[in-house]
């Protein structure tokens, strides 16, 4: 059943159940008198922590997390870090600058992961192959046609296949057309999330379990914890779809709760009824699509729900019943692994907004906040915490400018209309699906 601390809602399922068990850091306790303060482990806390301890040697920086590590989005998305986005419908040639911006921010993201993980020799299955984008349905055969032309018009590389091709590659005939973008890397989130927190600067203090309570603002700004107080001259929130918890970005950003299932690890006769490929990730063209990975230890992971259920994870009764549609989709694809028992199944949160913009910038004049990835925050999610430690800095850079160009994002209206608009606007993500689901 997930437990709520403070109404930060986790539980023992997801990618963590596959590593050893990692001892957490203490809680926070007592008073703390610092000059920087990051709330939130995600990739975008790390990143950005990792970053002002380069630009600050000699200061202590204090790193908090409500949960453990590796227990939030960062932990519990599918593992893909993304070069290349997929921009739903026409090319739009008004838009190119922005698809390049934003290309390049993942890019960038993509870059500073590659580094860490090359310095920390951090085991998280790194499998920098790129991903299939594949359509199966009406809907997204359309998105197929709209993807190439968008790759074509960019120039950016990719390979066009058909359905016999992708049978031969994935093992499965569901899909009839496909693009191959070697551009994107496939990894473990809660290996790399682990290996990110446990290698931090020296001067980077990290406290698990430890939820901030209230944000009293002014200079400098006191952060109330359970069994303690930090008081800091500068605050990093990125906490993504849980910052309106502490007072900023309310009505701007909200949680769709994803779920998916793993399989046991497969033998080598079961491996051996698959395509030539040992390891892959496709990404439906439909939004609403299944996210299916063959792992680089033999597991299928398949990931195909998506709903408005308040932001936080499932209960265990509920994620059950959620397997038995990552069951039918699992089976759909690979009648000849019927018989492949699932071993563990997770939920997670992202954290969207109304347009699917992103969040970055300064909120007063020593808080700064980043957030809001939209299901690509891996990559993205990474740049922006490097970006925001940069104009935290004041420090100058293409990616800042990149991250400072974000659209506004659209208002959200409260509760009840929260819960009706946000319920109807992530089922919209499902219609047309068909075979993608």
């Amino acid at each position: 059943m997930a437990l709520a601390t403070h109404n930060f809602s986790t539980d023992n399922h997801g990618w963590a159940e596959l590593l050893t068990k990692r001892e957490a850091t203490s809680p926070l306790s007592g008073d703390h008198r610092v000059p920087w303060v990051v709330i939130g482990a995600g990739v975008t806390g790390l990143s950005a922590a990792k970053r002002l301890a380069q630009y600050n040697p000699n200061d202590q920086i204090i790193l908090l997390d409500a949960r453990k590590l590796g227990q939030g989005a960062s932990g519990r998305n599918s593992g893909y870090a993304v070069a290349i986005s997929q921009f739903s419908g026409a090319f739009d040639k008004n838009q190119e600058t922005n698809y390049r911006r934003v290309n390049r921010i993942n890019t960038q993201g993509l870059d500073l992961l590659r580094q860490q993980v090359n310095d920390l020799g951090i085991d998280c299955q790194w499998q920098e192959d790129g991903f299939y984008h594949t359509a199966a349905d009406e809907k997204s055969l359309k998105e197929y046609d709209n993807f190439k032309d968008h790759l074509n018009q960019l120039g950016y590389e990719h390979t066009l296949l058909n359905q016999d091709e992708l049978t031969e590659r994935l093992g499965t005939n569901l899909y009839k057309s496909g693009v191959h973008v070697p551009k994107g890397v496939l990894l473990q989130p809660a290996a790399l999330v682990h290996g990110l927190g446990d290698n931090l600067p020296h001067n980077v203090t990290l406290y698990e379990n430890s939820p901030v309570l209230k944000i009293n603002q002014g200079e400098p700004a006191v952060l109330d914890l359970e069994n303690g107080k930090i008081t800091a001259d500068k605050v990093i929130i990125a906490t993504n779809y849980e910052a309106p918890k502490l007072g900023f970005i309310k009505r701007y950003i909200m949680g769709s709760t994803l779920s998916g299932s793993f399989t046991r690890q497969l033998t080598t006769d079961e491996l051996s009824s698959l395509g030539t490929l040992k390891e892959w990730g496709v990404l439906s063209l439909h939004s609403g699509g299944a996210t299916v990975r063959l792992t680089q230890d033999n597991r299928f992971s398949l990931r195909n729900t998506a709903e408005y259920h308040g932001a936080v994870l499932m209960s265990d009764t509920l994620l059950s019943k959620r397997r038995e549609i990552h069951r039918a989709a699992f089976e759909k694809r690979f009648p000849q692994l019927a018989h492949v028992p699932f071993e563990f199944s997770w939920s997670g949160v992202e954290g969207i907004s109304q347009n699917f913009t992103n969040f970055f910038g300064q909120q007063t004049s020593n808080i700064y906040l980043a957030g809001g990835y939209n299901g690509s925050g891996v990559s993205r999610g990474t740049a922006f915490g490097a970006a925001l430690a940069d104009y935290a800095c004041n420090v100058s850079s293409q990616l800042v400018d990149d991250c400072l160009a974000s659209a506004p994002a659209t208002w959200i209206p409260p509760r009840p209309f929260l819960d009706i608009g946000a319920f109807f606007k992530v089922k919209m993500r499902f219609i047309g699906v068909g075979l993608d689901r």
